[in-house]
């Protein structure tokens, strides 16, 4: 984010209209809001080795009645403190918009602590540095820092939303120059001093119809009203569109020796507020964020694998003992393979155990009932169980699905759901699951009607779009119950 937008941002809890009712009596805190991410980089740090000496002498004193050696967990956590800051910080998440979505905040910070510690110890056994380490301090280690963190950005987040509201922050002293037409409607005088600008003197250009020799003057007021003040910066508000014909004028401000800001106003104005960075020469806006970012893919697909994987191996003689046994059971082959939509509309084979006399996958498809005769004797069993849904781990080895996800739909029923139910579409934006959040609210089984496709569809789009891992893991906790129950389990 880059000094403009730090200066004219607005948490959703303090509406920019409502600035000015505020008292003006309390005192100014010796904070400036652009020091907010250096602050609490510092406070990590510090939290983070107090985390560290705490934990480690917890444990020594209460495993062999001393302190043990401070200057070793002193050491350590100077390692945990600079990887995890370098992370938060490679992330953007001590930027102060960041700082006041704490749920956000407390999602990254988990994911990126247990990174750590996960990274760490791995280290730990390829040095063979197991005996300079004691386990028992660095799991105390993890869950006293992990808490200390959480709770200090809901201080943070406190600190920021009082500060804004009530403009404690203190700041630099600024002359406005705003555009006609949006200097009211943006109420840029009240947002500049909850932020802790001191505003000096506001001036307003007319409309160029007026003539240009009045724009010229306003400017030439304003430079002469700078001269000699204790003015310490300039901000320019105006629509991007006029900007042709406010460039001239700006450049007279070049004979000032403080530096001059712009505040993008106008529709055109939304661009501005859109993640950015350098592509060679040219600027490079992201128009639109995936549901998950590079790092929470990374994340979700190290949990499939080694949970995909370890299941896999755990039950290998279940899948063993189940493949005889449909075979036995009716003629045919072992696994049912059938094409369905994935990530982004892409077809795959999923992989089940075969429950049912016909291998359907064609352009008309029929969901299974509650009374099926093409269910087998052992297919039944199966598919009220969901063992017959095993073999989809393989799936998820392979990366083709996710152990929690949209389950996915044939492609003959995926193309006719699609005409029939608004943002349809979207459920393909993340990889489909071997279980999902509309499965585990009772979304199970066929869908007869609209509205239960309706239904599944919105609890699949909740899903996406307040994903996390611990979510996840809450989904493959009630799938287990769901499995004991057996809800439309047919």
């Amino acid at each position: 984010m880059n000094r403009v937008e730090r200066h004219i941002f607005v948490p959703e809890s303090v509406p920019a209209t409502g600035l000015r009712g505020q008292s003006f009596g309390e005192r100014k805190w010796p904070i400036h809001y652009d020091s907010i991410e250096l602050i609490t980089i510092l406070a990590d740090l510090v939290t983070i080795i107090s985390a560290g000496i705490l934990a480690g002498t917890t444990y020594h004193f209460y495993s062999f009645g001393t302190l043990g050696e401070i200057d070793r967990y002193f050491g350590s956590a100077i390692v945990v403190s600079a990887i995890f800051v370098s992370l938060m910080k490679s992330r953007g998440m001590y930027e102060p918009k960041e700082m006041l979505a704490v749920r956000s905040q407390a999602r990254t910070i988990c994911v990126i602590w247990s990174s750590v510690f996960f990274l760490l110890a791995g280290a730990v056994f390829a040095l063979r540095l197991g005996n300079e380490l004691s386990r028992g301090a660095n799991v105390l280690f993890a869950i006293f820092g992990l808490i200390a963190l959480v709770v200090c950005r809901n201080f943070w987040r406190t600190l920021l939303t009082q500060g804004i509201a009530r403009r404690r922050f203190s700041g630099r002293n600024v002359v406005l120059i705003t555009d006609h037409l949006r200097a009211g409607k943006m109420a840029i005088p009240a947002i500049l001093e909850s932020h802790g600008f001191h505003l000096e003197r506001h001036f307003t250009l007319p409309p160029p119809k007026q003539g240009s020799r009045r724009r010229e003057e306003i400017i030439s007021n304003a430079i002469a009203y700078i001269r000699g003040s204790n003015v310490e910066e300039i901000i320019v508000g105006a629509d991007t569109n006029h900007w042709p014909e406010l460039r001239s004028l700006i450049d007279k401000l070049r004979v000032l020796p403080f530096p001059v800001n712009f505040i993008p106003l106008g529709a055109t104005s939304e661009i501005f507020e859109r993640p950015s960075r350098q592509l060679g020469n040219a600027t490079y806006i992201e128009l639109q964020r995936g549901p998950l970012t590079s790092f929470d893919c990374l994340a979700k697909r190290c949990v499939d694998i080694a949970c995909a994987g370890t299941a896999l191996l755990a039950l290998l003689p279940l899948l063993i003992i189940v493949a005889v046994a449909i075979k036995l059971d009716s003629p045919g082959v072992i696994f049912f393979r059938q094409r369905r939509c994935g990530f982004n509309g892409r077809c795959f084979k999923i992989l089940k155990f075969r429950s049912m006399s016909v291998l359907d996958d064609g352009a008309s498809i029929h969901q299974a009932q509650s009374t099926d005769e093409r269910t087998t004797r052992l297919g039944k069993w199966l598919r009220r169980t969901s063992i017959d849904e095993l073999p989809q781990l393989i799936n998820v080895l392979e990366g083709s699905m996710s152990l929690v996800g949209p389950r996915p739909h044939a492609v003959a029923h995926d193309t006719q759901f699609d005409k029939l139910v608004r943002h349809y579409a979207k459920r393909h934006r993340v990889k489909p699951g071997l279980t999902g959040w509309a499965q585990v609210n009772g979304c199970r089984g066929p869908t007869p009607t609209l509205a239960s496709i309706e239904r599944r569809v919105e609890l699949d789009l909740w899903y996406i779009d307040n994903w996390s891992l611990v979510l996840d893991f809450k989904i493959m906790l009630r799938t287990a119950f769901e499995v004991v129950r057996g809800r439309n389990a047919y």
